[in-house]
């Protein structure tokens, strides 16, 4: 076949065009495939304890039990699908769930109550065996300004704990504290209380951190805040004998300069590159953030639509390029007004109504959350759990079936593309596909089971990467 180019002109103008598609690659890799925990709880650091995570988990459950005792009270509660064919009657509840129990996961999801039904025991399951996936030792809001001594010794009491939640195993898999942040007025704080608690957390364990540690810093606004981290980091761990690039960090989003700088541009991105790899993700201040918009209190909460405005430009600034993603609280908590053993009837019900209310609040945050690609939120209170993962476990149920065609399907593709010869470049889609699924199997909402359904073999979804699925099946 006769061309118009001789190839030394072609390979010339290609090599041009590569070099800048290697350095958009190494700017936007992807989405990572690492676990994401779904949810931080903060917590003040004058409170934590090394058995914390225990004993949140105990609290959850305990709430969750007694306001919705059954799948049914639960479901009725957030209006899940098909919650208005389920019985009223606690017989009747009790035959259902008899009923429900005895079939085989089959023959129970062709049942209209099946989704309430697992969404439930599937949060029940969660709470006695991981209540909290990532804790943050709080000694900024949660925490306040207060002497230095008493920081000081916080800082020193709380390392000691974590060392001792590592002993115990009773740590939750993702772990860190925050500091206070680098502004002219708190810079010297924050970086006493950084240096303070890791040299007691080291002392205590021998050099050893905490699997999956990160350094919270807040209210960051310009690169020059996050490049001194870096330099801290670089100085600590030489200090203590650790790894070079061992300490990793997190960024919060909860400034209007965060989102827009004083030349009109977002300098996210530019923020994320000034940690030179340390940092691992972003997390978005709900109040901070409304606060720096002018929003009243009144009026501070998620749902609030300069928040969704924040999020997108967050969106926009990072995707793509492996930093996770997570959205901020809800500040009404599912408890009670009426304390006591001994509450009257009408006490019980204002008592349900209200925690039952704070549910519904905060299952539709983390669930707008969710639709708009934040799969990680925070926590504040132990009875916000439940929520945390009955949203989270009905978005990924409900919606398994479509996602499970769309993979199977693009798993099929690809497979016809490495018959055929052909070349299947797509693999940033297959990885977000497939990322749906580990995301739903590391906070317990299916099972590898699950997974292998797309076409998928347990070896190929434990790779946690399309790019190396389709290398592996180009090999064979």
């Amino acid at each position: 076949m006769k061309l118009s180019l001789p190839e030394s002109d072609k390979a010339a103008l290609l090599d041009q065009l590569g070099a800048a598609n290697l350095k958009f690659q190494h700017t936007y890799p992807g989405d990572r495939p690492d676990r994401q925990p779904v949810h931080t709880v903060y917590g003040g650091a004058n409170l934590f304890k090394a058995d914390t995570c225990v004993r949140m988990g105990e609290i959850a459950l305990n709430n969750l039990l007694t306001y919705a005792p059954n799948f049914v009270e639960l479901a009725r509660a957030l209006q899940f699908k098909n919650h208005e064919h389920l019985p009223h009657l606690e017989a009747d509840v009790a035959a259902l769930t008899a009923r429900l129990d005895a079939m085989s996961p089959e023959d129970r999801k062709q049942e209209p109550a099946w989704l309430a039904y697992s969404v439930y025991n599937k949060i029940v399951a969660k709470l006695k065996r991981e209540a909290v996936e990532d804790f943050r030792v709080d000694f900024e809001d949660g925490f306040g300004n207060r002497p230095d001594a008493e920081e000081d010794e916080t800082a020193v009491r709380a390392a000691k704990e974590v060392a001792k939640g590592m002993q115990q195993g009773t740590l939750s898999p993702f772990i860190g504290i925050r500091i206070k942040p680098f502004t002219e007025d708190l810079k010297q704080r924050g970086v006493r209380t950084l240096d303070i608690f890791l040299t007691a957390l080291l002392a205590e364990t021998g050099g050893q951190l905490p699997d999956n540690f990160v350094v919270m810093l807040p209210k960051v606004t310009i690169p020059e805040q996050m490049t001194t981290m870096v330099r801290l980091f670089e100085l600590l761990e030489k200090a203590n004998g650790l790894a070079p690039g061992t300490l990793k960090m997190e960024t919060m989003v909860e400034a209007t300069q965060i989102i827009m700088d004083e030349e009109g541009r977002n300098p996210l991105l530019r923020i994320i590159r000034a940690s030179e790899g340390r940092c691992v993700a972003a997390h978005f201040g709900t109040y901070d953030y409304t606060a720096s918009c002018g929003i009243t209190a009144k009026y501070q909460t998620m749902g609030h639509p300069v928040n969704d405005f924040a999020h997108h430009m967050t969106k926009v600034a990072l995707g793509g390029t492996g930093i996770f993603l997570s959205d901020g609280a809800t500040n009404v908590m599912p408890i009670g007004p009426h304390r006591g053993d001994n509450l009257s009837f009408a006490q019980l019900r204002e008592n349900r109504e209200s925690v039952h209310n704070a549910w519904r609040q905060a299952y539709h945050h983390s669930t707008h959350s969710l639709i708009n690609g934040f799969y990680q939120g925070w926590d504040l209170n132990p009875a916000q759990l439940p929520m945390r993962y009955a949203a989270t476990y009905n978005f990924f149920l409900g919606s398994y079936d479509d996602a499970l065609l769309r993979l199977k399907t693009f798993v099929e593709r690809a497979a016809i593309s490495t018959l055929t010869g052909d070349i299947f470049d797509d693999a940033a889609t297959g990885q977000g596909l497939l990322n749906f699924f580990l995301k739903a199997l590391n906070c317990g909402a299916i099972s590898e089971e699950e997974i292998l359904a797309t076409g998928l073999t347990l070896e190929e979804v434990q790779t946690r990467s399309f790019f190396r699925i389709l290398e592996g099946r180009r090999g064979r």
